[in-house]
This record gives C-alpha cells, structure tokens and sequence, in this order.
C-alpha cells in the first residue's frame, strides 16, 4: 500500500491535501541544499573559533584526543590549527559545493576523531558512563545529526534528490523500511 492510497484527515480535505502537497514539496525541493548550507557554517564557524587561541570551547578536548591518538607526536601548537583547517575547508567545501565528495571525505574522517573522546576520556564526557553525558558529551553525541546529515547531502552528489511523493508505477521506498516511519 502506497502512502497516497492511505486515506487520513489531510487527504480527505482538498485543501489541507494541496497545502500539504504544495509544503511537501517545497521541503523536497529546499531540504537538501538548506541542510548542506548549514552544515557548511556549522564546520566554517566551530573551525574559525579554533584558529583564535581559547574561543572555542572544544579546543582542549580536541588538542587532548588528537594528542592520544597519535601518541604524543602531533602537540597541541600543531593539532588545533590543524583541526580548524581542516573544519573550515569541510565547511567551506560543502558552501561552495567544491569538491564535495572529498569535503565528505574529510568529514567522516574528522567526525571518527571527534568521536573517540566518548571512547578515551570518559570521565570527562560521561556523569554516568554510558547514558548520562556531560556537556562535553553531549556536544560530542550530537555530532550523530552532523553524520546523518552529510550522508543525506551525500547520497544527492550524483545528481539525485528528495521526492515528495511516490511515483504510482514504482513500489513505495518506503516499504522495505517500515520501522523508519515511527
């Protein structure tokens, strides 16, 4: 059963069903670009905050982890640059669409960096290991919404986009992932 041929409170009123359409549409259309703009100035911005020593509030955590992974050898003097490069060219790769598959590249790179405090420090990034994050923590977990939404941005980089509606002649692609729609 398609979800066209679900009758409901929105389909049984024109009106309601061509606002609806018409607002469907429009987050069809717009969804994807507003979602890799902002991404973009999340990474410009948080990485821009890195390139000016003690404004951002992630840089000693940052310096700390890149420090444990690569056991000693890159100091903090060089990590945090580092990192703000490499965040504001993801923010500015995903503005501008440059390169965008390698800008995706880096940022699932960064993004396993970012991660591994949860893993390394967590008894900086957990009240209550594993389900009470403390700021730091929670700052770290949200990257998750930053990951599904480069891989969302990433599934259109051939050309692809979002649908409103399902064509009548192709089954629902919905259907095969019932368990998405709660």
């Amino acid at each position: 059963m398609h979800n066209h041929d679900v009758p409901g409170p929105v389909r049984a009123i024109p009106a309601l069903d061509r606002l609806d359409r018409r607002i469907t549409a429009a987050m069809a259309r717009f969804g994807v670009p507003l979602l890799r703009i902002a991404l973009g100035t999340v990474f410009l911005w948080f990485g821009a905050l890195k390139l000016i020593p003690g404004l951002s509030p992630a840089e000693g955590l940052a310096a700390r982890t890149i420090e444990v992974l690569s056991l000693g050898i890159v100091p903090p003097a060089v990590s945090v640059p580092l990192l703000a490069i490499w965040e504001c060219l993801i923010g500015i790769g995903l503005l501008t669409r440059i390169a965008i598959r390698a800008t995706l590249l880096l940022l699932f790179v960064q993004m396993l960096g970012t991660l591994t405090p949860l893993l390394i420090f967590p008894a900086e990034t957990f009240l209550q290991f594993p389900y009470a994050p403390t700021l730091e923590g929670q700052y770290i977990i949200k990257n998750a919404v930053l990951i599904a939404g480069a891989m969302v941005v990433g599934a259109t980089v051939r050309g692809g986009g979002l649908v409103p509606e399902p064509s009548p002649d192709l089954p629902d692609a919905r259907d095969g992932a019932a368990s998405d729609t709660r």
